[in-house]
C-alpha cells in the first residue's frame, strides 16, 4: 500500500476559509462595494476574490443586477454548508484560545459625538487596566452615519439615540434622558428650570437637517400642539450647534449631558422640556451580521457598567 505524503494534501484552509468568508458578507450584504468596505479591502480585489471562488467551483455563484448582487442557484445551495463551515471555524478559534485570560482584538465603537465624552474616557481606562489586549477604534458621526456602518458591520458596537424604539435582539437600552431647550447667556426663556413645549413656538432655531430621530420627534409633537418648530439653519455638527447658539443668540435642543461643561462654564443656558417631555433613549446596538466575540462581548458589559453609573449622576440629566 502506498501511502501519500502530506504535499499531496491541497487544501488551504486559511486561504479558503476567508474566500468563503468573503462569500458569506456578500451574500449577506448584498453589494461587492459594501461588502468590501466590512471585509477592509477593495472592490476590485474582492471581485477577484469571488471569480476565483467561482472558478474553482466550475460554477457562478452570485448573478449581477442593477442593485447589486444576489446569489445564484448554486450559491443558494451551498450557502447553508458555508454557514455552517465558518460557524465551525470560529468555534475552533474559540476553543483554541479557551485558556485565555483576557480578551484580544480590535474593537470598534460608533457613536454620536454628544455621547463619546460621558462614556470613552472611562471605557478607555477600564481597558487600559483590565482589557491590556484589547484595541479601542472610536468613530463619530450622526444617528444616520452609524445605522449605516451597523448596516455594513464597519463597528461592532454602535451608542446612538432611538426616539421611538421598536425591539430589536440586537439592540439594548442603556437609559432614558430629557430634551433640554438650549439659549445663550441671559436669555429669559432658557434662565427657568422647565419651559412648556409650547414656549417653542417660532422661536429662532438651529437644529439638524432631516432625516433625523430629533427632527422627527420635534416635528411630530409640534404637530400635534400645534405649533410652529422652523429652524433658521440647520447642522449636523454638535460643536457648531453649541457655538452659534452662543454666538449669535438663537436656540436649540439638546440633552443636558451635551452642553454640561458650556451651562457649567455660564455660555449656555438649558431649561427642561415639559408638558409634553421630550425624551430619547440611549441605546447600544450590535452589528447583525456577525456573530460578538469575546472581546466585543466584555466591551458591551463594560458599557453597561459605565452607563449605569452616571445614568444618576447630575451631567446626565440636570444641570
Amino acid at each position: 500500500m502506498q501511502i501519500g505524503q502530506a504535499s499531496d494534501t491541497r487544501l488551504d484552509v486559511s486561504h479558503d476559509l476567508q474566500r468563503w468568508r468573503a462569500f458569506l458578507v456578500v451574500a449577506e450584504l448584498g453589494s461587492l462595494t459594501r461588502a468590501a468596505i466590512r471585509l477592509n479591502t477593495n472592490q476590485s480585489m474582492l471581485s477577484r476574490t469571488i471569480n476565483a471562488l467561482e472558478r474553482d467551483c466550475n460554477s457562478r455563484l452570485f448573478n449581477r443586477t442593477g442593485r447589486g448582487v444576489e446569489l445564484s442557484e448554486t450559491g443558494t445551495r451551498l450557502m447553508p454548508d458555508v454557514r455552517a463551515l465558518l460557524q465551525d471555524a470560529e468555534r475552533l478559534e474559540q476553543a483554541i484560545h479557551q485558556g485565555a485570560d483576557v480578551p484580544m482584538g480590535q474593537v470598534t465603537i460608533g457613536l454620536l459625538p454628544s455621547l463619546a465624552p460621558s462614556i470613552i474616557p472611562a471605557l478607555f481606562s477600564r481597558v487600559r487596566t483590565h482589557m491590556p489586549k484589547v484595541h479601542l477604534r472610536i468613530l463619530e458621526g450622526s444617528s444616520g452615519q452609524i445605522d449605516e456602518w451597523l448596516t455594513d458591520a464597519r463597528i461592532d458596537i454602535a451608542i446612538l439615540y432611538r426616539y421611538a424604539v421598536v425591539p430589536v435582539d440586537t439592540e439594548h437600552e442603556l437609559a432614558v434622558v430629557d430634551s433640554y431647550l438650549i439659549g445663550t447667556a441671559g436669555d429669559a426663556l432658557t434662565s427657568q428650570q422647565e419651559v412648556n413645549f409650547s414656549a417653542l413656538d417660532a422661536l429662532p432655531f438651529i437644529l439638524p437637517g432631516p432625516p433625523n430621530g430629533l427632527r422627527t420627534s420635534l416635528d411630530a409633537v409640534a404637530r400635534s400642539e400645534r405649533i410652529r418648530i422652523t429652524p433658521v439653519v440647520e447642522a449636523d455638527s454638535l460643536q457648531l450647534m453649541k457655538s452659534i447658539v452662543a454666538a449669535e443668540g438663537l436656540c436649540t435642543v439638546l440633552p443636558m449631558h451635551a452642553v454640561r461643561k458650556e451651562v457649567g462654564e455660564g455660555r449656555l443656558q438649558a431649561a427642561k422640556i415639559v408638558n409634553p417631555r421630550l425624551q430619547r433613549k440611549i441605546m447600544m446596538a450590535t452589528a447583525r451580521t456577525k456573530a460578538p466575540g469575546r472581546a466585543v462581548t466584555e466591551i458591551e458589559a463594560r458599557i453597561v457598567e459605565i452607563v449605569s453609573a452616571v445614568t444618576g449622576d447630575h451631567h446626565w440629566h440636570e444641570g
